[in-house]
């Protein structure tokens, strides 16, 4: 089991992880040894509510494939483990990311006293830069 909250887990079999040859400099050691992990997750055949799904699929994110497949690349780190454990924050991260809602915005005026300020400070603000001018004697 996969735990994202305390009220959202994922099967193992939900997301599928495979060892592949990283990329970048490493010498030999690249060459030789898959240590990056590739997860791949389907948010379609996933066992999440459908209004996360949704979210998760409505998201513009460039990870996502139009077969609402999400592909993570971990491969910031030189043992494979690491970077098993890496994928699998990013994709705790990510799920934890589309249930947050944002509160929504309510459009405020600004009081009287504060436009009679911003207002008397341009002013003012005028004024000092007016005085810069050259001098007639």
């Amino acid at each position: 089991m996969i735990f994202i909250s305390n009220t959202i887990s994922l099967n193992d079999s939900e997301v599928e992880i495979s060892a592949i040859r990283a990329q970048g400099a490493g010498g030999q050691n690249v060459n030789k040894v898959s240590s990056a992990i590739h997860l791949r997750f389907d948010i379609h055949a996933s066992s999440l509510s459908d209004v996360i799904k949704q979210r998760l699929l409505d998201s513009k994110d460039s990870r996502i494939t139009k077969e609402g497949v999400l592909i993570i690349k971990a491969q910031q780190f030189r043992t494979q483990e690491r970077n098993r454990i890496d994928a699998l924050e990013r994709l705790q991260s990510f799920i934890i990311q589309a249930t947050h809602v944002n509160k929504t915005r309510k459009a405020t005026k600004p009081s009287r006293n504060a436009k009679r300020k911003r207002v008397d400070a341009k002013t003012q603000r005028g004024k000092t830069k007016a005085l810069r001018g050259k001098v007639d004697f």
